[in-house]
């Protein structure tokens, strides 16, 4: 049998697209979103059969958190990777303006989900034989740099590399390694609009360039294609000349 995965957000976008590639490969993966409809259809389409399980999930709920991981061991009877993609941002309003069950959503989604996974991801994987496996953990850019008007994102990719960094370190003990990967640019379904045009820093309109989304899905591939005694622990897939190195 192949390595299992778990892959949140796997329904549509940078989700999609690396679940494809790991059972492409060989995985098994449960594909976690929250439209059942979508995940089926990503299952359906990679021919995958039984390799491919998909479950309806809202990281932000722990009972559905703990309900992934238990059909996951269920189906595949151990997790070798574990991909936090699942994510979400909020109206792109001046920071005073922003609703607090704005910023809250933001925050319980891509922060608190990522952390109740990788809770449960360690402890299946320093409880199987062999014990151990890898997080890999979807930073963006905005995991260094904001968008205007981006706090609740960019502040929740902010902590999530602590995040990583804390798994890291905390998971040694258990063969248990983290990494992250953060994503400038990659053309999906939400970045489409980033050809007609992006608010920048000081104000203008512009609009940025793209990459494929299949370089990112690749990306993790290999990640997890190195043994547990190696690991990368942060990686940065962009297109190359959007404004993010230097100024603008």
């Amino acid at each position: 049998m192949g390595k299992v995965a778990i892959v949140t957000g796997a329904g549509t976008g940078i989700g999609k697209h690396t679940t494809l590639a790991l059972l492409k490969v060989g995985y098994s993966v449960a594909l976690a979103g929250r439209r059942l409809e979508l995940l089926e259809e990503v299952a359906e389409q990679s021919g995958a059969g039984d390799r491919a399980l998909a479950v309806r999930t809202d990281v932000s709920d722990p009972d559905s958190v703990a309900a992934l991981f238990a059909r996951t061991k269920e189906a595949f009877s151990r997790l070798d990777l574990l991909f936090n993609n699942a994510g979400t941002g909020a109206p792109g309003v001046p920071l005073e303006d922003l609703a607090l069950d704005q910023w809250q959503r933001v925050v319980d989604i891509n922060l608190t989900g990522s952390f109740l996974c990788t809770q449960h991801a360690i402890r299946l994987m320093k409880d199987q034989d062999p014990k151990g496996g890898r997080i890999i953990n979807n930073g963006s850019i905005s995991a260094h740099v904001p968008r205007p008007n981006s706090a609740p994102y960019t502040s929740t990719k902010h902590a999530l590399t602590g995040l990583t960094r804390s798994t890291f370190l905390d998971g040694r003990a258990h063969n248990v390694v983290c990494g992250q990967i953060d994503i400038g640019n990659a053309l999906t379904h939400m970045t489409s609009r980033m050809g007609q045009g992006m608010k920048q820093p000081d104000g203008s309109v512009k609009s940025e360039p793209t990459m494929d989304v299949e370089n990112v899905a690749q990306a993790v591939v290999y990640m997890d294609s190195l043994p547990l005694d190696a690991n990368v622990p942060f990686i940065t897939v962009m297109a190359s000349s959007m404004p993010y190195i230097g100024r603008g």
